[in-house]
């Protein structure tokens, strides 16, 4: 599908990924629209119906979501599940009911189980419970994947279910109570850099892995599902590797400037042991990969971070 002219809703499009998104659309030539939230709550069927009656998509990009990193995740379990699915169960029902020609629905790595072997392949979603902190979030994703594939068999529906790795890039979410991994490290290593400290503390004990994938490459697979997938069978978005928390702590310290000692706080948790992502059907069915190399990557992250965190 050529998305040139195209009229593309993107739900969440003010959040992180959601800015990358608009971007890559607007290169493509789509006409996207994505009113702020403050305009529809899509956890109430009223306003997502409203909203896919006022914009009248033909593509649809869901990416609102209520997510954060582990501390606001073991805060907030009730509210992140319950509207997730809440915005999830509207979109899809409304763009059923509206025949938008396809949804593209951006899943997480939290879904998978927690003892999930490595690399994590599509198949394996269902073989276990995800990481306990993780898993509202995650449990959230994996039942709104199962609707998708439910509304394709019986109604026709077009949709592509993305499932990606954890994000990272300029422009990220750098607030303490609900960052991620990345974000965090940079916040508390560049703090001890500028404070002169000599130590700097970070959860957990830095033995877990993750896999880490650049936010505009995220957003490239984005386009490119819209573009060239039609059924709800997940596809797994990442880089292929594995890096482990140690190793990401010792990059973030070079490029911060940073040459203290890191304090692992073992009495937090670490999370999901072990994650990395089998690529083979991104680029099988969508001829996509990542292109962004993990050390570039935080660079530029620092790079933006150190630019603008004054007005963060």
């Amino acid at each position: 599908m050529n998305l040139d002219g195209k009229r593309v809703l993107i739900t969440g499009g003010h959040g992180f990924l959601g800015g990358y998104v608009r971007d890559a659309m607007a290169r493509c030539g789509a006409d996207y629209i994505s009113p702020p939230r403050r305009e529809y709550d899509l956890t109430k069927s009223h306003d997502t119906r409203l909203l896919i009656k006022n914009i009248k998509p033909e593509i649809v990009i869901h990416l609102a979501a209520d997510v954060g990193g582990i501390q606001y995740n073991k805060a907030n379990p009730a509210s992140v599940i319950y509207n997730n699915l809440a915005m999830g169960l509207n979109v899809i029902e409304e763009c059923r009911r509206a025949d938008v020609a396809k949804l593209v629905f951006v899943s997480t790595v939290c879904a998978y189980p927690k003892h999930c072997p490595t690399p994590f392949v599509e198949s394996a979603m269902f073989d276990g419970y995800p990481e306990e902190t993780n898993a509202p979030y995650g449990i959230a994703k994996r039942a709104l994947g199962v609707m998708l594939d439910a509304y394709h068999r019986q109604h026709g529906m077009a949709s592509a279910h993305l499932v990606l790795a954890n994000l990272y890039g300029p422009g990220d979410n750098f607030d303490p109570a609900s960052s991620h991994v990345i974000p965090g490290m940079i916040c508390k290593m560049a703090a001890a850099r500028a404070s002169g400290a000599r130590t700097a503390t970070l959860w957990g004990s830095g033995r877990p892995s993750r896999e880490f994938l650049y936010v505009a490459d995220a957003a490239s697979a984005v386009l490119r599902a819209a573009e060239s997938i039609g059924d709800p069978s997940p596809i797994n978005i990442g880089t292929g590797c594995e890096t482990t928390i140690s190793l990401l702590a010792d990059i973030i310290a070079g490029e911060t400037d940073f040459d203290g000692e890191i304090n692992w706080d073992t009495s937090m948790p670490d999370g999901q042991p072990k994650r990395r992502l089998d690529v083979t059907q991104a680029k099988a069915r969508m001829q996509w990969e990542s292109s962004t190399p993990l050390v570039d990557g935080i660079a530029n992250t620092v790079q933006w971070f150190l630019a603008n965190r004054e007005t963060l």
